[in-house]
């Protein structure tokens, strides 16, 4: 495995600690942001570690991309991760963008179960699927 791979999979337990002491400090709207991010950069070590690279030509991770690729080829093609893990992204997403975005608060109980999701989308991501 090469360093680079690594690098996302330090940044996506970096940003689920960071998700889990946002939520314990009553932060939930930073909790559900990198609840999102710790996925979105477990995701990303996943698809590398399965030869798959980003598209564009600015070689940066597209979010509908890296959204599409964990959930299409490696979760229902290649059954690599188990198909629970397959609603994470676009759940940890939409949340994400209502506490980045939305009028709305996120509330203590959306935000832990964001962090929940995040715990076992990394942990599947790190123990390499397991299906």
């Amino acid at each position: 495995m090469i360093e680079a791979e690594l690098v996302y999979l330090e940044k996506a337990r970096e940003s689920l600690e960071s998700a889990q002491a946002e939520l314990i400090n009553r932060r939930f709207n930073s909790s559900a942001n990198r609840s999102y991010y710790a996925c979105f950069q477990a995701a990303i070590y996943a698809l590398v570690r399965a030869g798959i690279g980003p598209r564009r030509a600015d070689g940066q991770w597209g979010h509908e991309f890296v959204h599409g690729q964990f959930n299409g080829e490696l979760v229902n093609r290649r059954h690599v991760y188990p198909a629970q893990l397959r609603g994470t992204l676009p759940q940890n997403f939409r949340l994400r963008q209502a506490a980045d975005y939305g009028l709305d608060r996120v509330s203590e109980v959306r935000a832990a179960r964001a962090v929940s999701r995040a715990q076992e989308f990394v942990e599947a991501v790190e123990r390499g699927g397991g299906v």
